[in-house]
């Protein structure tokens, strides 16, 4: 039976017109978790719970609040949106509840954790856009197979009726590493018909990390059978094969609007070819001189994060020597400083 969430009475409303109180049994139909509760026990009432009726309906309001900004009376900017434009920020975001949490921000956590699932909302409201999937279908999945993989908690009974198909020992003993192993077996049970037949020496390299990271391990991968280039030599002639093949691309682009002014025109088939060739030879060439580091023994995201490093205390030097505003500077007196900060950071890390 279809059902939909009121937010205004908190209750769940079936197609038929008749609502019912928010529990278990609403929020996951046909599947009977085995709760130390009734699966008709409200599930505010479980301990540590917070209230579904003010959790819900606030996750109700920011549901409505994407679907109006998509909608065609919303923000032009969130409509124009695509699940390829949109990655850059839900990578960024990501970052940025990290470093909240390593600097113990908890207030400022708290608004990069509603940033981050802003993420989760926009991709969910272009997934109903295009009739691909909805934000009921993603919190179906997550709660399905979070049932799934702890059988110890809901009982074997309801997890393999969430789809478990993995014969684990639901008596962990209270053992983390108990509950661990049962999580692997339980997902490699999840995976094992779709990897069948489509097994690959890079199956091994997760896509789940940072691209930098990824590109040298599937290098280091393809090495082991042969597939690599002979010494960190020839990987400099490969950078310049790559850089050239980066300015063709971008002279091309450059035909369609010139960088730096991509508002000036509207962006056609064209325009979007051109940038793409321009993306994929930037990869391209990046991914060449991360391995260009693995065959020179240097990690390529530990040696941008010290580069970055350097980028921020040259710049606030320069900010500190300048006796006006870096803005109102020309490009060779901005030069110069930059050169002057240079050598005095690089004298102080020799006097060290």
């Amino acid at each position: 039976m279809d059902s939909s969430f009121d937010a205004a009475s908190g209750e769940i409303e079936h197609t038929s017109g008749a609502k019912a109180p928010i529990n278990s049994a609403n929020l996951m139909p046909g599947l009977k978790p085995r709760l130390t509760q009734s699966v008709d026990t409200p599930v505010e009432a479980v301990a540590g719970v917070p209230q579904i009726s003010l959790a819900g309906r606030r996750f109700a309001e920011s549901v409505a609040i994407m679907a109006r900004l998509r909608g065609p009376d919303g923000c032009p900017w969130d409509r124009e949106q695509s699940f390829d434009s949109i990655r850059k920020y839900t990578l960024e975001e990501t970052y940025e509840v990290l470093d909240a949490i390593e600097r113990r921000d908890w207030e400022h956590l708290t608004e990069e954790l509603g940033d981050l699932l802003l993420q989760v909302l926009f991709y969910a409201q272009m997934g109903r856009d295009e009739g691909k999937f909805s934000i009921e279908d993603v919190l179906e999945g997550l709660n399905r197979k979070l049932i799934r993989r702890h059988p110890h908690v809901f009982g074997e009974a309801a997890s393999a009726e969430a789809g478990n198909r993995a014969a684990v020992d639901a008596a962990v003993e209270g053992s983390a590493q108990k509950v661990l192993a049962n999580w692997e077996q339980i997902k490699k049970a999840e995976k094992g018909d779709a990897a069948k037949g489509a097994e690959s020496l890079l199956d091994g390299v997760q896509r789940a990390q940072p691209a930098l990271a990824e590109a040298a391990k599937l290098g280091s991968k393809a090495a082991k059978v042969g597939f690599d280039w002979p010494e960190w030599r020839n990987l400099l002639a490969k950078v310049e094969e790559e850089t050239a093949e980066l300015v063709a691309a971008a002279e091309e682009r450059e035909k369609q609007i010139s960088f730096g002014n991509d508002g000036q025109k509207d962006k056609g088939h064209d325009y979007a070819a051109a940038q793409g060739e321009v993306e994929s030879e930037l990869g391209d060439l990046l991914f060449t001189v991360v391995n260009l580091g693995r065959h020179l023994g240097v990690d390529g995201e530990m040696a941008l994060r010290g580069t970055n490093a350097r980028f921020r205390a040259r710049f606030r030097a320069m900010e500190t020597e300048s006796g006006r505003p870096l803005g109102e500077l020309r490009a060779e007196e901005l030069e110069a400083l930059w050169v002057s900060a240079k050598r005095g950071l690089a004298g102080e890390e020799a006097g060290r």
